[in-house]
């Protein structure tokens, strides 16, 4: 049992240098300036800088888009899936796990392609406004349709280990006998039973979104992490001063997560 014990304090040491080190590189190149000594600069000028607050509240609606449309789709029909179709769930989990075999320089290539195929065929049916409002830079629809399927992956199996831990089946029918429909039953039986599940699914999706390039670079927008890259270009240490608090932030995100699915898990005591 010691041997284990100090090998686990092993593996999570190796860990922490990993993580810990390039942390530190990356925050003494930020705050150590030749011939300036230690400063502050980079990380008091990120707020003024032109673009980080309209890079960032893009990418924070991009984020609260996909979050609800790829709730809204899958919790449905995560529960429809295993009260009426259980033996379809290998095939729903292939399905979802596509986008993780995908690379996403393929998938934005074949976005890219529909959408130039769009303008070009369908000019004069109504489906052109279309193409032309879900490519809107102030909000790029596109993008939304994009996160929602690379999140499916990981919202599957967050919404699927939820469901694992009740008893749908029971909850649902008790509901039922009391008289409250399939969408009272699912929003004020299921859903306060899933909290831990839902938090975790939104937080994944929130780290895809805020952390997404390739689709969003190759596709002309420009939400934060587009915008981090493009800083880099011209002020490599405000971009690294802005990479340092976005990773500060997602931690304090994940830890609040958390918390909050903690505090869920443990049964009021009267």
């Amino acid at each position: 049992m010691a041997r284990l014990n100090l090998w686990r304090w092993v593996v999570l040491g190796c860990a922490a240098l990993y993580f810990l080190v390039p942390l530190a590189a990356s925050v003494i190149f930020t705050v150590d300036v030749p011939n300036q000594g230690i400063t502050f600069d980079a990380y008091s000028q990120i707020v003024s800088t032109d673009g980080f607050v309209s890079s960032l509240l893009l990418s924070l609606e991009l984020a609260a888009a996909t979050i609800a449309v790829v709730l809204l789709l899958m919790v449905p029909a995560m529960v429809a899936l295993r009260l009426g179709a259980p033996k379809l769930r290998p095939v729903v989990e292939v399905i979802c796990s596509l986008p993780l075999v995908v690379p996403p320089i393929a998938f934005v290539a074949g976005i890219a392609t529909v959408l130039k195929w769009g303008p070009e065929h369908l000019s004069r049916t109504p489906l052109f406004q279309t193409f032309v409002a879900i490519q809107n830079p102030d909000f790029p629809v596109v993008l939304v349709l994009a996160y929602v399927v690379m999140a499916l992956p990981f919202v599957y199996r967050a919404l699927d280990a939820g469901l694992r831990a009740i008893d749908v089946r029971t909850l649902v029918e008790a509901a039922r006998s009391c008289g409250a429909g399939w969408p009272q039953a699912l929003v004020r039986v299921v859903l306060p039973n899933l909290r831990g599940a839902l938090l975790n699914a939104s937080f994944l999706t929130l780290a895809l979104v805020l952390g997404e390039f390739t689709v969003a670079q190759l596709l002309g927008f420009q939400p934060f992490a587009v915008w981090i890259y493009s800083v880099g270009g011209s002020q490599a240490q405000l971009s690294v001063a802005v990479s340092v608090l976005s990773l500060l932030v997602t931690w304090a995100l994940l830890l609040s997560l958390a918390g909050l699915g903690g505090r869920s898990r443990t049964a009021p005591r009267g």
